[in-house]
C-alpha cells in the first residue's frame, strides 16, 4: 500500500516547466508481484518521454527509500550483484550514476543522464534492475517487509537540476521468507487468578514475522495454566496466534513451550511471575516511525504490528516533526484515538522533537489526549509555514512551550543526540532512553545523574522499518536490536502508564522480557515524594520501602537494596550501581566454579553522533586448546559472518554501536590455553587459563571501545537472583542507585534509579 501524496513527509522542488507533473512523461514496473525478503531479482523499469522532451544533461532519477538495505546499487560490475542498466529507445546515449545523497526519505537515488543528444515525446528509456546478462545474480530485495517497496521515479525535464516526481508510482511488495525461528512470548507478571495473553508467531532469518506455516503444534508448561490448549493448528495465512484468558492460581514463575507434532521443543516463553502486586508489569516500544515519514508501510500497519505481532500492551509513534504535515498530524491523532483501549492496548499520541544536537537534541514528546498542537523544533521539510510562530527552536523553548501541556519527554540518542545539559524541567522530561535500535547510551544516564537531574530509563526501538517490539536491525546501520520498556503500573491505561512515567517507575531491556524488582527497604519511616521537591512543593509521605524511579528522603546512613530478578536465561552478572560508579557486582558463580568457557565480546561506538558505527573485522586464534563449540553473542545480522575455521580459529565481521556482541567459545582444557586477537582497532593476547573472575579488556579508544574476555563456568543455567545489597548515602546530594542485569542470550536490562537523599528538597 503506497503513502498517500497528502500525509507523506517529502519535498520537492516547488517550480516545474509546465502545467502538471503529469505532463512529464509516465513509467510502468514490468511486474508488481510480491518478492520475498533478501531474494534475487529482476525489474524493468520503461520510462515515456513527456511533452517537453529531455534536453542534453537532463534525465531522470529513481529514488528508493534509505531504509534499504539490500547492498549497494552499482552499473560497473556486469557481474556483480545490484547491477543497473539502461538505454534509450533512439540510441541517444546514457551516463548512469549512483548518487550519494538523495534526499529524505529518498536517500538511495540512481541518475539517468542523456548525454550527447536529446529525446523526444514518446521516445524511451529502459532501465535493468539486477541485469543478468553479465553474469549478475540479480538485485537484492531489502531484509524487511513492506507493504510497497517503491521506484519513486522524478524527471528533470528541461536540464535544470529539478526534478519533479512523476504521479505513477510503481511498487512491489515485499514478503517474508521461511521460517528460521520461533518465538512464544508472555506477560512477565501477573496476579494469581489474573487473565492473561501470549503469542506466538514464527520468524525469518531477518526477524520478520512469517506465515509460511502450517501444520499442528503442542504447548507445554511447567505448571498448570487454565485454559492451555495442548495443541494448536496453525491458520493459514497467519502471522501469528494469541492464545487469550489464560490464568495461573499459584505464586511462582512459569514458563510456555512450543513443540512441534513430534514434541521436539521449538521455543520458549519469557518467565511469567504469578505474585499479588499492587503494580501490574506492562510492556512498550513507544518510539518509533512508519512510511509517512522516515519509515516504511502506513501508520494503521505499524499500530497492527505493535499489537498483534510485537504483542505490546503500550505503544507510541514518534514521527520527526520537520517532516510531519499538517494532515498527517490528523491522521496520527485519529489512529492513536482509534487503536486505545484500556485494559488491552495503550496508545499515546506524540512526536519527535527533531532539533539539532547544538540546540538540545532530539526529545520525544507523549501526550496524554488527542488534539494537542506541535511545537516543531523547525520546518525544514514543511512548505506550509501558517504555523511557524508556534516552533520551539531550542530545548529551552520547548519546555517553556510545554509547560503547560499534559505530557511527558523522553531525551533520545540517534541521529541527533540529546544534549540533557542545554536545558532541563524535571516535571515534562521524566526519562532518557538508554537503548535503541541506534545502539547502547549509559552515557545519556550517568550524564544526567552528574547534572543531578532525576530521571528515569527507558528502552525503545526507534524502529524504521514498521516492526515496533520487535526490531531487528537488518542490514543496514543500525548495529541493535530494539529496547523493550516495562511500565509498573495500577492499570493498563493512559492514566495508569502516564502515571508511572511521571514517577519513573519503569525498566528497559534492550528486547527481553525478564522480571526485575529493585526495593529500597528502610528501618524507620523514611519520606517519598510524588514528584521533585526541588522543583513542585509537595507533601512528603512514610514509607519503609521505595522502588525504582522513587524519590525518598531518609535519615539513614546505609541502605537495603533488595533485588529480584527472573530472567529468559542464565544470568551472567548483575551491576549495582551508585551514579557512575559500581557499587557491587553479583554474580551466581564463584571464582571457583569456572571452567574451560570464554566469551570474546566486542563492544562501544566511534562517538556520539551520526557515523558512530565501529565495524570489528579480525579474527582472534586459540593456542593449546581446541574450540569444542562456538555460540554467536547478538550477531543480529546474517549478512556479517563469524565463522569457527577448523578448531581453533574465529573469523568475524561485526558491528557494534554502543552495544556488544561476540561468541561464547567452549574449549577442551582451559589451563594452557592463549589467544591471540586481531583487529583493526586494537589488538592483543592473553594466557585464558589465568583468566580470574574479572574481565580482561583491550581499550580500543573512542566511545566504550574495547574487547573484552570474560571466563564463565561451563555450565550456566541460574536464571533468577533475590539478594539484598547495603548501600551507603552521600551525606550531600543524591545517591542514586539503579542495577544492570547481564544474560547469557546477549541481553541487557536496567533499572530506572531510586534517588535516595538526606534532603531530598535541597538543590546541590
Amino acid at each position: 500500500m503506497l503513502i498517500p501524496n497528502q500525509t507523506m513527509g517529502e519535498v520537492w522542488p516547488a517550480v516545474q516547466p509546465g502545467r502538471s507533473d503529469a505532463e512529464y512523461g509516465g513509467v510502468v514496473l514490468d511486474r508488481g508481484e510480491a518478492c520475498e525478503v533478501w531474494s534475487l531479482q529482476t525489474f524493468t523499469l520503461t520510462y515515456t518521454v513527456g511533452k517537453f522532451g529531455l534536453d542534453d544533461t537532463g534525465g531522470v532519477r529513481v529514488y528508493h527509500r534509505w531504509l534499504y538495505d539490500g547492498g549497494k546499487l552499482q552499473t560497473t560490475e556486469p557481474a556483480g550483484l545490484n547491477y543497473i542498466t539502461a538505454r534509450s529507445s533512439t540510441g541517444v546515449s546514457l551516463g548512469l550514476y549512483v548518487e550519494p545523497f538523495g534526499m529524505r526519505p529518498w536517500s538511495v537515488v540512481l541518475r539517468v543522464v542523456v548525454e550527447n543528444g536529446f529525446l523526444r515525446e514518446g521516445d524511451t528509456i529502459t532501465i535493468v534492475y539486477g541485469d543478468t546478462s553479465g553474469g549478475s545474480p540479480g538485485f537484492r530485495m531489502q531484509s524487511y517487509c513492506e507493504s510497497a517497496f517503491e521506484f519513486r521515479v522524478a524527471v528533470d525535464a528541461c536540464a535544470t537540476d529539478q526534478f519533479r516526481p512523476l504521479p505513477q508510482r510503481p511498487f512491489v511488495p515485499v514478503t517474508p521468507g521461511p521460517v528460521a525461528r520461533w518465538r512464544v512470548i508472555a506477560p512477565s507478571m501477573r496476579g494469581p487468578n489474573e487473565p492473561f495473553a501470549i503469542g506466538i508467531k514464527a520468524e525469518d532469518a531477518w526477524g520478520n514475522p512469517t506465515d509460511q506455516v502450517e501444520g499442528k503444534f503442542r504447548l507445554a508448561a511447567d505448571g498448570p495454566i487454565i485454559g492451555l490448549p495442548e495443541a494448536i493448528t496453525w491458520r493459514d495465512g497467519a502471522r501469528a496466534q494469541r492464545l487469550e484468558d489464560l490464568t495461573i492460581e499459584t505464586p511462582g514463575a512459569y514458563r510456555v513451550t512450543l513443540l512441534d507434532a513430534e514434541g521436539a521443543p521449538l521455543a520458549t516463553s519469557n518467565p511469567i511471575v504469578i505474585q499479588a502486586a499492587p503494580l501490574g508489569s506492562f510492556w512498550g516500544d513507544l518510539h518509533g516511525q512508519s512510511g509517512e515519514s522516515v519509515g516504511v508501510n502506513p501508520i494503521d500497519a505499524y499500530f497492527e504490528f505493535a499489537r498483534d505481532l510485537g504483542f505490546l500492551d503500550v505503544t507510541g509513534h514518534q514521527a520527526n516533526d520537520f517532516q510531519v504535515k499538517e494532515a498527517f498530524w490528523e491522521q496520527i491523532n485519529e489512529a492513536t484515538a482509534r487503536f486505545d483501549q484500556d485494559g488491552a492496548f495503550v496508545v499515546f499520541p506524540g512526536y519527535e522533537w527533531s532539533a539539532n544536537t547544538a540546540v538540545g537534541g532530539d526529545h520525544n514528546v507523549f501526550f496524554r489526549h488527542e488534539g494537542r498542537k506541535m511545537r516543531r523544533s523547525s520546518h525544514a521539510m514543511l512548505e506550509d509555514r501558517t504555523d511557524l510562530a508556534l516552533d520551539a527552536n531550542n530545548s529551552a523553548e520547548l519546555f517553556e512551550a510545554l509547560a503547560e501541556e499534559d505530557c511527558v519527554l523522553y531525551a533520545h540518542v540517534g541521529g541527533r543526540p540529546a544534549d540533557v545539559a542545554y536545558a532541563h524541567d524535571p516535571e515534562l522530561r521524566t526519562a532518557v532512553e538508554v537503548h535503541s535500535d541506534w545502539g547502547t547510551f549509559e552515557w545519556i544516564l550517568t550524564d544526567s545523574l552528574a547534572l543531578g537531574h532525576r530521571v528515569g530509563l527507558v528502552c525503545n526501538s526507534d524502529g524504521h522499518k514498521g516492526r515496533p517490539g520487535a526490531s531487528y536491525p537488518g542490514a543496514s546501520s543500525f548495529g541493535a536490536y530494539g529496547g523493550l520498556t516495562c511500565f509498573r503500573a495500577e492499570y493498563l491505561t493512559r492514566d495508569g502508564i502516564f502515571e508511572a512515567m511521571r514517577r519513573r517507575r519503569h525498566y528497559g531491556t534492550t528486547g527481553s522480557r525478564l522480571h526485575l524488582d529493585v526495593l529500597a527497604r528502610f528501618e524507620d519511616d523514611a519520606r517519598l515524594f510524588l514528584r521533585d521537591p526541588r522543583y513542585v512543593d509537595v507533601a512528603p509521605i512514610p514509607t519503609r520501602e521505595a522502588m525504582m524511579g522513587d524519590i525518598v528522603e531518609t535519615d539513614q546512613d546505609q541502605v537495603e537494596i533488595e533485588l529480584t530478578i527472573v530472567a529468559q536465561a542464565a544470568i551472567e552478572r548483575v551491576d549495582v550501581l551508585n551514579g557512575a560508579d559500581v557499587v557491587q557486582t553479583l554474580r551466581p558463580y564463584s571464582a571457583s566454579d569456572l571452567g574451560d568457557r570464554v566469551r570474546l565480546y566486542w563492544e562501544g561506538a566511534e562517538h556520539r553522533g551520526r557515523g558512530r558505527q565501529t565495524y570489528w573485522r579480525g579474527e582472534a586464534h586459540v593456542g593449546g586448546a581446541q574450540i569444542k563449540a562456538m555460540t554467536k553473542i547478538n550477531a543480529w545480522n546474517p549478512a556479517r559472518q563469524i565463522k569457527l575455521t577448523g578448531d581453533a580459529m574465529v573469523r568475524f565481521d561485526a558491528i557494534t554501536t554502543g552495544n556488544f556482541g561476540g561468541v561464547d567459545l567452549q574449549l577442551d582444557a582451559i589451563a594452557n590455553a592463549t589467544i591471540d586477537i586481531q583487529t583493526e582497532h586494537v589488538s592483543g593476547s592473553a594466557d585464558l587459563g589465568e583468566l580470574g573472575i574479572e574481565d580482561h579488556c583491550f581499550e580500543a579508544g573512542g566511545l566504550g571501545r574495547r574487547l573484552r574476555l570474560r571466563r564463565l563456568p561451563d555450565e550456566l543455567v541460574q536464571s533468577d537472583l533475590a539478594q539484598t545489597v547495603a548501600v551507603t548515602l552521600k551525606e550531600r546530594g543524591d545517591t542514586p542507585i539503579w542495577v544492570r542485569v547481564i544474560t547469557t542470550d546477549g541481553h541487557v536490562a536496567w533499572s530506572s534509579p531510586i534517588y535516595l537523599s538526606k534532603d531530598a528538597a535541597k538543590t546541590t
